[in-house]
């Protein structure tokens, strides 16, 4: 249980500095700060990257986290940097993470018992 309580802080923590990164800004904001906007692709890696390495059983038992879809972000920043949306980021931070964070949150406190 030990790597499982890692694996969804490393989900966690990226996705609150995200949304941080984010904060009231547009995509067009975003696309005009190249630092930032690298930040956020980091980001989005690592908690792709945290939530591909996630047991099928950890899953399954907790499917209101977006564990593929944040793994497939993950792998479209990867493989295809140049064709990222970066609206998408935004939208994503703005609509999705919040409530991610707050189901790891949950989840983080299930698997600490």
């Amino acid at each position: 249980m030990r790597r499982e309580l890692l694996l969804v802080r490393e989900m966690r923590d990226p996705a609150v500095t995200i949304i941080d990164l984010v904060g009231d800004r547009n995509a067009e904001e975003i696309r005009g700060e190249a630092l930032r906007r690298s930040a956020l692709l980091w980001h989005f890696t690592v908690l792709g990257e945290a939530a591909s390495q996630v047991t099928g059983e950890l899953r399954d038992s907790h499917p209101c986290v977006a564990w593929r879809a944040a793994a497939r972000l993950r792998n479209g920043i990867v493989h295809g940097y140049w064709n990222i949306d970066v609206d998408t980021l935004v939208a994503t931070a703005v609509d999705d993470l919040p409530q991610m964070v707050k189901d790891l949150e949950s989840l983080i406190e299930v698997l600490r018992r």
